[in-house]
C-alpha cells in the first residue's frame, strides 16, 4: 500500500476521533504553563459595590439564544446577585438538550462543577467539565463526554468563550472554590426562562423538558438561592422537602409536592411574571392541551 494512501486513512481516522471525542482535547492537553484564571480589578470593584466578599460562592447561568454566560454571587446578605455577563463566543448545536456523544449538542440542564473537573492545563486555554451527563441524564440513557466550558472559541459539544471571557470565569470559579464552596451550580438553558419565551417555543417538541428547566430557575428567582435539586421519576425536583437522596428512576415520594414547594412554586411564578406584555391575537397555538395549560398558568399576571 502506498505510503500517501496509508498517511491519508491514518489523517482521516485522528479527525474521526477528535470530532467524536467532543471537547475531550480540553480535559487533556499538558502545557509546560499553568494558567488559573484572573479576576479584573474592575469586577473586584462590582464586588463591592454590591457588598460581596471576594471569595462568595458563586452560580453560572447559561443561556443558548442569548449566547449569554452570567456570573452570580452571594452578597454579604446571603442572596444571590448578577455579578457579570459574558458573551458565548460559540456553543455547539441547536436549542435542546443533549441526548447522545457525537450529537454535536451542547448540555441543558442543572449541573455541579467540582474542584477536581477544572482543567488549567486545557488546550483550550482554560477549561471546566459541566458535570454531563449528571443523574438525570443517565436515567434517561443520555451520553457524552468531556462537556466543557472552556475558551478559545471553537466547539464539538462544549460552550465557547473568548480566551478573556474564560480567564475571569475561571479566576471566578477558582476562587470561589479557595473560600470553600464545594461546588458551583451551573444551570444551562435553552433560552431565558420567561413565559413568553416559552409561548414562543411552544410548538417545540422539547417544551415539556424546558417546562421542568423553568421550574428550577423559577425558583432561582424568587429565593435567591441556588435551588436544591433532585431527580426522581426521571425528572428534575427543586427544594423537595423529601429527606435523603431520590432514586433517578424510582417514582417520587408524595412529600416532593409538599406546600412549601408549592408556594416556592408560586412566589416564582409572581417573579417570572415581569416579562414583555404578549400580543395574543397575533401568535398562533399548536400545541395540547395541558401544555397550553401550564403555560397559560405561568401567564397569570402578566396580562
Amino acid at each position: 500500500m502506498r505510503l500517501s494512501s496509508v498517511l491519508g486513512k491514518i489523517t482521516v481516522f485522528v479527525v474521526l476521533v477528535a470530532h467524536l471525542a467532543g471537547c475531550a482535547s480540553a480535559m487533556y492537553a499538558p502545557k509546560t504553563e499553568v494558567r488559573m484564571g484572573t479576576v479584573r480589578t474592575s469586577t473586584l470593584r462590582q464586588m463591592e459595590s454590591l457588598n460581596m466578599d471576594r471569595v462568595a460562592p458563586i452560580l453560572i447561568r447559561l443561556y443558548k439564544e442569548e449566547s449569554t454566560l452570567e456570573v452570580w454571587k452571594q452578597d454579604r446578605s446571603g442572596k444571590f446577585v448578577l455579578l457579570s455577563s459574558y458573551p458565548i463566543c460559540k456553543f455547539s448545536g441547536t436549542l435542546g438538550p443533549k441526548l447522545m456523544q457525537g450529537d454535536h449538542q451542547a448540555p441543558e440542564g442543572f449541573y455541579d462543577i467540582t474542584p477536581n473537573q477544572m482543567n488549567p492545563n486545557s488546550s483550550e486555554y482554560l477549561a471546566f467539565n459541566t458535570g454531563f451527563p449528571n443523574a438525570f441524564d443517565r436515567s434517561l440513557g443520555r451520553t457524552g463526554s468531556f462537556l466543557m466550558v472552556h475558551g478559545g472559541c471553537r466547539s464539538v459539544g462544549c460552550y465557547a468563550m473568548t480566551d478573556s471571557a474564560m480567564e475571569e470565569i475561571y479566576g471566578l470559579v477558582d476562587e470561589a472554590f479557595k473560600g470553600r464552596q464545594e461546588k458551583v451550580q451551573l444551570q444551562a438553558f435553552p433560552f431565558r426562562m420567561t413565559a413568553q419565551n416559552l409561548v414562543i417555543h411552544a410548538g417545540d417538541p422539547n417544551m415539556p423538558f424546558w417546562e421542568m428547566l423553568k421550574a428550577g430557575s423559577d425558583a432561582f428567582v424568587a429565593m435567591q438561592q441556588p435551588p436544591k435539586v433532585a431527580i426522581c421519576d426521571r425528572r428534575y425536583v427543586f427544594n423537595s422537602v423529601a429527606s435523603g437522596d431520590l432514586d433517578p428512576s424510582a417514582p417520587c415520594p408524595p412529600n416532593v409536592d409538599a406546600p412549601a414547594v408549592a408556594e416556592t412554586q408560586r412566589q416564582a411564578h409572581s417573579a417570572s411574571a415581569i416579562a414583555a406584555p404578549l400580543n395574543t391575537g397575533t401568535v398562533a397555538y399548536h400545541f395540547d392541551d395541558s401544555i397550553a395549560k401550564k403555560i397559560n398558568e405561568s401567564l397569570q399576571g402578566i396580562y
